[in-house]
């Protein structure tokens, strides 16, 4: 087993998650990614590897498989033993009223969005305190990218919304248990950011007034260079010159 910290990404392959992956990379970390595409893995390890992560660990796994988050939290358990930084990024977003929302689409969104975290995070408990018994100073992080839907509500976002709203409560719930035992978490919950996952809107939200990946890897590098003494709940990240909740 190696003996770098190790973090575990979700949706680790494109977006804020690749660009976390590779600023947690750049710090020294051992890797394990997750993804839905196996090919687009084996092309991103590569450049993980370069950016300076000492291991890439990647496994395939669609997160509505219910048996996925065990599958995800083996393959790390059985390389590195224990886990600094738990990075709960994947996620889907669709649109949709809730008068003509549909039940198939609501179970697929809420096994993905929270019922997939959740079990990460709980299968990743006991990895995550060996992390931080063996550092104290530091501890273990959980960041959890939520969303300013889960903060304030939008027309057509009621059931993505509200998983972002449950990932919310659960950080601050895993604080209230852990982080008094070094295990703490921020949920970092941005208006649009400019990543595919926001084309549906560039119509009329312009891609050049998105948040910036970067921005948003910033603050996640920023949390985990916190001691385990400072605990930040959620930071919420507006768009200039939009509104609360844009």
């Amino acid at each position: 087993m190696t003996t770098s910290k190790s973090a575990l990404v979700t949706g680790g392959s494109r977006g804020i998650g690749l660009g976390i992956a590779t600023r947690l990379s750049e710090l020294g970390y051992a890797l394990t990614v997750t993804a839905r595409d196996a090919a687009t893995l084996d092309a991103v390890a590569p450049t993980l590897k370069a950016a300076g992560a000492p291991e890439v660990v990647t496994v395939a796994a669609d997160l509505a498989d219910r048996a996925a988050a065990d599958r995800i939290i083996d393959a790390h358990k059985s390389t590195y033993g224990s886990m600094d930084a738990l990075v709960l990024n994947a996620g889907v977003g669709t649109a949709g009223s809730i008068a003509d929302y549909p039940m198939r689409r609501f179970d697929k969104t809420l096994d993905v969005n929270f019922r997939a975290p959740f079990a990460l995070l709980q299968g990743s408990m006991p990895l995550l305190r060996t992390a931080a018994e063996n550092n104290p100073e530091g501890g273990a992080k959980v960041i959890a990218l939520a969303s300013m839907a889960g903060v304030y509500s939008e027309a057509g976002l009621a059931v993505y919304g509200a998983t972002k709203a449950a990932m919310l409560s659960l950080i601050d719930t895993l604080n209230a248990e852990e982080s008094g035992n070094g295990i703490c978490g921020t949920s970092i919950a941005p208006g649009y950011v400019d990543t595919d996952m926001s084309d549906w809107t560039k119509d009329t939200i312009p891609a050049e007034t998105m948040i910036r990946v970067a921005d948003i890897v910033e603050l996640a590098s920023s949390i985990l260079a916190l001691s385990s003494r400072a605990v930040v709940p959620r930071i919420v990240v507006n768009r200039a010159g939009a509104g609360l909740g844009a």
